[in-house]
């Protein structure tokens, strides 16, 4: 069985590029959206970060919590915002190794933006088979990739109706 190793998704927010993108560049502000970040923190000033800056986040699914380091990987106003998961722990990021990427990209249509959420399975070196059954059990039955799905959709959602709800 092979694993899906990436999946996104879309949806037209009527609201402005660059609006968009200076506040999911600022991931303290992630936890008004996403069904697992509770917060974040980062070793600069508040608002967007930008390439090579480190933030670390934390994350609650059911009763387990964990600690993520995460280094942004791109950072350009108004188009695309990624980073990528390099370190995660129970109460502190201290398991170093590939996790997994996220990315944010803006597609300007005039009076709306296109946002697309990705998230990509960092663990090529895990085996399928490995992969498959911890999968299963932090997510209760699924496979990393239809339970980001999920909370992908679900976080466009959110960010629709807040972005639109203060627009």
């Amino acid at each position: 069985m092979t694993r899906t190793m990436q999946v996104s998704d879309s949806m037209v927010i009527k609201a402005d590029a660059a609006a968009l993108w200076e506040q999911i560049a600022d991931p303290t502000q992630m936890a008004r959206w996403s069904p697992e970040n509770t917060g974040a923190s980062t070793r600069t000033t508040a608002g967007p970060l930008q390439t090579g800056d480190v933030f670390e986040g934390t994350n609650r699914r059911g009763p387990a919590t964990w600690v993520t380091e995460c280094v942004v990987t791109e950072s350009v106003p108004g188009k695309r915002f990624a980073f990528t998961v390099r370190r995660i722990g129970p109460r502190t990021p201290s398991i170093e190794g590939a996790n997994a990427s996220w990315a944010y990209e803006f597609e300007d249509l005039g009076e709306a933006t296109r946002v697309t959420e990705s998230w990509t399975d960092d663990r090529r070196g895990w085996p399928d088979w490995l992969a498959w059954v911890f999968d299963h059990i932090v997510t209760r039955g699924r496979s990393f990739a239809d339970f980001q799905r999920l909370n992908i959709r679900r976080t466009l959602t959110t960010m629709k109706d807040d972005f639109e709800r203060e627009g």
